[in-house]
């Protein structure tokens, strides 16, 4: 599902509204006629949808992705990655603990367009390398992100991270998958080459590596890299179930 399929970021248009231009051919901005009689959609409400639409035209035609996620329902952001699929960072931490406050981040891995990076503490994991990294990108993904990754890399690293963001966590919850990473690739049948590892191996392996273990720092790196690089598989998958589920039975119908 696209951007240009939505109307719920407009006031007064809902779920039941939206669904409503949808049933009636309005499955995209292009198609919508403010003369179009549609259930619910009344001549204060169809001039909102206009306005919107001119407006959102021109923040699309320049990746503004900064401006949909403002006016979309926390819920509905899933509907902006098809659009900034190329542009979307995934992202993942490992750290020392899981107070921000106490303990420390070991490693960042970022995965966009195809390319995956790792930035290693005590090498070239800083403010400033994380922050570039973000910078590049129009919208960031993580799993459990809004409550773990982010907040522990403003804290640890003193910055503030203000790309749009999407939590894979909350799209996987609407469509039935709880649990950790892990549980929910296991289900959808995304495979990883390190299985056994969690995240109390990686602070382990950490350890080991303060100790003079290089390999134990590849091994973290190695699985760092595997989280964040199977997050777009994850996304691929539960944004396309999204679609289907949201938007292709009434579009079919």
């Amino acid at each position: 599902m696209r951007i240009e399929n939505s109307f719920i970021p407009v006031d007064g248009v809902g779920e039941r509204t939206e669904r409503r231009l949808w049933e009636g051919g309005v499955t995209e901005w292009d198609a919508f006629d403010p003369g179009v009689d549609v259930s619910g959609v009344g001549p204060t409400t169809a001039d909102r949808i206009e306005t919107f639409i001119v407006e959102a035209k021109t923040h699309l035609d320049d990746d503004n992705a900064a401006y949909f996620d403002r006016t979309f329902p926390s819920n509905e952001r899933w509907r902006l990655y098809e659009n900034f699929r190329s542009e979307t960072c995934f992202f993942d931490i490992e750290t020392t603990g899981l107070d921000e406050h106490r303990n420390e981040v070991t490693t960042v891995s970022f995965h966009q367009d195809g390319e995956t990076r790792t930035l290693v503490q005590g090498e070239d994991l800083t403010a400033e390398a994380v922050a570039e990294q973000f910078a590049e990108a129009e919208l960031l993904a993580t799993f459990n992100g809004a409550r773990f990754d982010v907040p522990f890399l403003e804290t640890s690293l003193g910055i503030d991270v203000d790309t749009p963001h999407l939590d894979l966590m909350y799209p996987a919850k609407r469509l039935g998958l709880s649990g950790g990473l892990k549980p929910i690739e296991q289900e959808l049948g995304i495979d990883r080459d390190r299985p056994d590892i969690s995240g109390r191996d990686a602070v382990r392996l950490w350890r080991e590596y303060e100790r003079g273990d290089e390999d134990s720092l590849e091994t973290l790196i190695s699985y760092n890299r595997e989280d964040t690089v199977n997050l777009r598989a994850l996304a691929d998958t539960v944004c396309g179930a999204l679609h289907e589920d949201v938007f292709e039975p009434v579009v079919t119908h």
